[in-house]
């Protein structure tokens, strides 16, 4: 397996930079089913704050990047059915794709709620869980 960076997926889903558009194109296509690449929970978090923050993209543009990621049978996503629902929580919700994460793996830990103070999480990310603290 090959590990991927935040920056490597970037610079293969964007064109900013020919050069290392180039060179990210060319690690993707090398990978495989015998040899995947290999994205981590902490590189979705900030591959989707980089696309919201410093590409401006809509959610439903980050959406189908994630889920481009998720359905390509080279790369290994950590906990991808926990990122799974994530997105489609994120999708159909106004908040953080973070808090979405948050909630999601709570869930799956086995909690029966998580507690927060952050309003819109609690109210859009009820059925996941979140409950208002206060």
């Amino acid at each position: 397996m090959i590990g991927l960076d935040t920056s490597v997926l970037l610079h293969f889903f964007f064109r900013d930079d020919a050069t290392k558009n180039a060179m990210a194109v060319e690690v993707m296509s090398s990978l495989s089913i015998a040899e995947p690449g290999w994205v981590g929970i902490p590189v979705i978090v900030d591959l989707v704050w980089e696309l919201t923050h410093t590409h401006q993209l809509k959610r439903a543009g980050v959406v189908k990047i994630l889920n481009e990621l998720l359905s390509c049978r080279d790369i290994v996503i950590e906990k991808s059915e926990i990122v799974r629902k994530s997105v489609d929580l994120y999708e159909g919700a106004k908040i953080e794709f973070a808090d979405c994460l948050i909630a999601c793996s709570a869930k799956a830990a086995g909690c029966n709620r998580t507690m927060t103070f952050d309003r819109r999480a609690a109210r859009d990310a009820r059925d996941a869980g979140m409950e208002l603290l206060g």
